[in-house]
C-alpha cells in the first residue's frame, strides 16, 4: 500500500492485503442519512479488516435536469462529512467542481475527488494539488487508461504525489457505459492506486427523461472482475433504500446487501493476491 494510504487509515485496524473501501449515499441528503450509512458500512469494514473512506457529494453540479436535487448548501453537507470523519473515525472524500472550491473543501475533507467530465480541467487539478490532500481522479468516459498520465503528470508537476486514479466505464452509444478492464494494470503503470468505480460505471446516462438510469444488478460482477484483475481499492456508492434517493438511486447498492458483497470480495481477493 502506498505510504499516503497508510497515513490515511492510520486510525483503522485492517487487514493490508485487502483492497480499500470508499463508499456512502451518492449526496448528502441528512444527517440521519450520513450516520446512519457510515456507521453501518464502518462497522462492516471493522468485521471483514477492509479499510475504509466514507464518500458523500456536499454538492452535485452536473445533474441532467436543472430541477433536480443538488445538495443542501455547501457548508452544511461539508459541515455533516466532517462530522461523519469525526464520529467514526474515518477519512473522507467529496467532489470538487472548480479551483475555486478546493482549498475551502480542504478543509473538511481528506480526499479531493475530481469527477470524470472534469479530468483533464488543468486550473482544477493545479488547485486540487495545492490543497496537499490526496487527489482522486476520475477518468473521463472519453479518455483511455494510458491517457491519464497528463492528468497525473499535472498534480505531480504541481508537488503533489498522493494521487489515486478511479475507472468508470467509456462511453458506449448515447446511452450506456461499457467497462475495459484493461484500464486498470494500464493506470496502475503510472505509479498510482486504481480504484474500480462499481456503481457510476453501471449508469445509463442521458435519458429523456431526465434522469440517469442504470444497472445496479451487475454491481457484484463489476467489483469481482476489479478485483481479479488487480484493483487496489473499490468505490460503492449505497443507500438503505435507493428507490427514495435523491441522486443516482438507479445505480446504488442496497446497504443491506454490502457486507454480503463486500464478503465475497474478501474471498476472491485473497485466492487473487496467491
Amino acid at each position: 500500500m502506498e505510504n499516503f494510504l497508510t497515513q490515511l487509515f492510520a486510525q483503522q485496524s485492517y487487514n493490508p492485503k485487502n483492497f480499500f473501501l470508499i463508499a456512502g449515499p451518492c449526496v448528502v441528503e441528512s444527517e440521519d442519512l450520513v450516520m446512519e450509512v457510515a456507521e453501518t458500512v464502518s462497522g462492516i469494514c471493522k468485521k471483514l479488516e477492509i479499510p475504509y473512506v466514507f464518500k458523500a457529494s456536499y454538492r452535485k453540479a452536473n445533474r441532467t435536469s436543472a430541477s433536480s436535487f443538488t445538495g443542501l448548501g455547501d457548508e452544511v453537507g461539508l459541515g455533516l462529512i466532517k462530522k461523519v470523519g469525526d464520529k467514526f473515525q474515518l477519512p473522507t472524500t467529496s467532489d470538487v467542481h472548480a479551483h475555486d472550491e478546493c482549498a475551502e473543501a480542504a478543509k473538511y475533507i481528506d480526499i479531493l475527488q475530481i469527477p470524470a467530465f472534469l479530468c483533464r480541467q488543468t486550473d482544477l487539478l493545479l488547485a486540487a494539488a495545492d490543497t496537499g490532500k490526496i487527489v482522486n481522479v476520475k477518468k473521463g468516459q472519453f479518455l483511455s487508461g494510458p491517457s491519464m498520465k497528463f492528468a497525473v503528470e499535472k498534480i505531480r508537476q504541481a508537488g503533489n504525489d498522493q494521487i489515486m486514479l478511479t475507472e468508470r466505464g467509456n462511453t458506449f452509444g448515447y446511452q450506456d457505459l461499457v467497462v475495459d478492464y484493461r484500464n486498470i494494470p494500464w493506470m496502475k503503470e503510472h505509479g498510482t492506486p486504481v480504484i474500480m468505480d462499481c456503481t457510476h460505471s453501471l449508469q445509463q446516462p442521458n435519458q429523456t427523461s431526465g434522469v440517469t438510469g442504470g444497472n445496479p444488478q451487475l454491481i457484484g460482477t463489476v467489483a469481482k472482475a476489479a478485483i481479479a484483475t488487480g484493483a487496489n481499492g473499490l468505490f460503492i456508492e449505497t443507500h438503505p433504500n435507493p428507490a427514495v434517493a435523491k441522486s443516482d438511486g438507479a445505480n446504488m447498492l442496497r446497504l443491506d446487501m454490502l457486507e454480503d458483497l463486500l464478503y465475497q470480495l474478501v474471498e476472491l481477493n485473497a485466492v487473487a493476491n496467491k
